[in-house]
């Protein structure tokens, strides 16, 4: 009697979904390839948090498939037969175990959605590619909904999104409250009142693994807090930490969502993104679990429609240019910004309070929310006109919720505009009043914020205008636009050209701000 051949399935390390229908029943054909390799901790410098969490997210998950009936193949990174390529130790796993036929889920990234894909071209067995089921939707559904469109609006998107799911629409599709979009509501400075909820996480001893990771000869940055890393690793501290969220800061988190405070890394974000990109929880579980505190009156309507805008449109969204845009969206840089990163970048060691306290977080813990990325860390770097693929690059390290399909949107279009408005409809850059006015990072700073020009002025305020006159061709056609342009015309002459000169003082002197 013959013996059916074996299946090979791989598992990436975004992949950890537990709901996944792969696993839902143990079969003895079936051998789960699970594997930390230096193909993925090299590709891009990345935050030291960021390989532990995921190498021990990887292990717990390998634990509970093994515990769950499953065959499971793991690849430690110190393992003496790991090739440290996805190919080739599947070539060798496949030879192993006289595999008959090689499965895989969709990755979330280009590189390896097209590295996988070729592997399995080659191959002489048959191959197969299965969907994560972790998304609301396909990589191509949203521009299937933009076909034929001169231009894509989020907010469009968003709308189909809530009216096809159901969610916060009532039975004949009008939204709840009677509004699409609370953002009005959400841009409250934090006075400290009320505090952000205690950090009730789990905490995780994973120095060994770390030491593991060292000896492996991948290269890292930040703080690695492996004796106490405080990520979810596994779908029941995920969900412990979504019920946290709910119950403690998701009546605030509409209000100030925007809000930044040098004592208050977290106030009141729901730090999931890492569980979510990862697969331990699916979108689907948290939005429908924000709305109930809505039905449950635990949580007002503008901060549930918030979070809800985040998962169920914005990030939806984003995917959708992401696989619409690639290959070649990572190369776009429409104002040619070329300037290399500043050293401050890897140790936060700047005079600028607002920049020294958005990367020392980030540097800190891998993570930072979605305003000090984009309004404090993005804009200085639109302004000052760093390289937006060195900035890609940094981004996509630093973060632990940071994969390439969420990030590059995020920082290439949405931070530095530089697919020249494919995502965003304007430049999302500032002087620094909005700094200001969503923070307390001036208060105490180096830096005169009310100054243009002179030795204390804040740097953002001379580059601010600079970078919109140095532009002027560009973008002074932009209907958003049209106040900032109006108030340039008004400072032509000597008050402009001493802003030119102060700015190009500050842009030759990134190194020592």
């Amino acid at each position: 009697m013959s013996t059916a051949a074996t299946t090979l399935k791989l598992v990436l390390g975004d992949q950890l979904s537990c709901q996944h229908s792969w696993f839902h029943t143990p079969d003895p054909g079936v051998v789960f390839v699970l594997m930390e390799v230096r193909q993925e901790t090299d590709y891009v410098l990345h935050h030291a948090q960021k390989i532990i969490a995921i190498f021990a997210a990887m292990r717990d998950f390998a634990r509970r498939l093994r515990n769950a009936g499953h065959r499971v193949h793991y690849l430690a990174i110190d393992d003496a037969d790991n090739l440290q390529s996805l190919p080739a130790n599947l070539d060798r796993l496949l030879a192993h175990y006289q595999a008959g036929e090689f499965c895989w889920q969709a990755p979330d990234e280009y590189r390896l959605d097209r590295q996988l894909a070729d592997y399995a071209a080659a191959l002489p067995i048959p191959c197969a590619m299965a969907d994560t089921e972790h998304f609301y939707t396909a990589r191509h559904e949203a521009a299937q909904l933009f076909d034929g469109r001169a231009s894509w609006v989020m907010e469009h998107f968003y709308r189909h999104m809530r009216l096809r799911h159901k969610v916060l629409v009532s039975d004949t599709g009008k939204p709840v409250g009677g509004e699409w979009n609370f953002d009005h509501d959400n841009r409250a400075a934090w006075n400290g009142i009320p505090w952000e909820p205690a950090d009730l996480r789990a905490s995780h001893d994973h120095s060994a693994l770390w030491a593991t990771i060292e000896a492996s000869g991948a290269a890292s940055f930040g703080a690695p807090n492996a004796a106490d890393l405080r990520w979810p690793l596994n779908r029941e501290e995920a969900l412990a930490q979504l019920e946290r969220f709910v119950q403690h800061a998701l009546p605030h988190f509409g209000q100030y969502q925007d809000a930044m405070s040098f004592k208050a890394w977290r106030l009141f974000h729901s730090l999931l993104s890492f569980a979510m990109n990862v697969k331990m929880i699916a979108p689907s579980e948290v939005v429908d679990r924000v709305v109930q505190a809505l039905a449950d009156g635990a949580a007002p309507l503008a901060a549930v429609e918030g979070y809800v805008r985040q998962i169920l449109g914005w990030r939806e969204y984003v995917r959708g240019v992401y696989w619409h845009r690639m290959p070649g969206y990572d190369q776009l840089n429409t104002f040619g910004h070329q300037e290399p990163l500043p050293h401050w970048f890897w140790s936060g060691d700047t005079r600028m309070r607002c920049l020294a306290t958005a990367i020392g977080q980030s540097l800190e813990h891998a993570h930072a929310h979605h305003i000090n990325r984009l309004m404090v860390i993005g804009n200085f770097s639109l302004l000052a006109g760093l390289s937006p693929q060195a900035l890609h690059g940094w981004y996509l390290g630093v973060y632990i919720d940071a994969f390439e399909w969420v990030e590059l949107p995020n920082t290439l279009g949405m931070s530095q505009f530089a697919d020249g408005g494919l995502l965003a409809t304007k430049p999302y850059v500032s002087s620094a009043a909005y700094i200001d006015k969503m923070s307390d990072y001036c208060k105490g700073c180096h830096y005169d914020k009310k100054a243009r020009t002179g030795e204390r002025a804040c740097p953002y305020n001379a580059l601010y205008w600079d970078f919109f006159d140095r532009n002027r061709e560009r973008l002074v056609g932009n209907h958003r636009l049209g106040m900032v342009y109006q108030q340039l015309k008004r400072m032509d002459g000597p008050v402009l050209d001493a802003v030119r000169e102060q700015a190009a003082r500050t842009r030759r002197g990134l190194a020592e701000l």
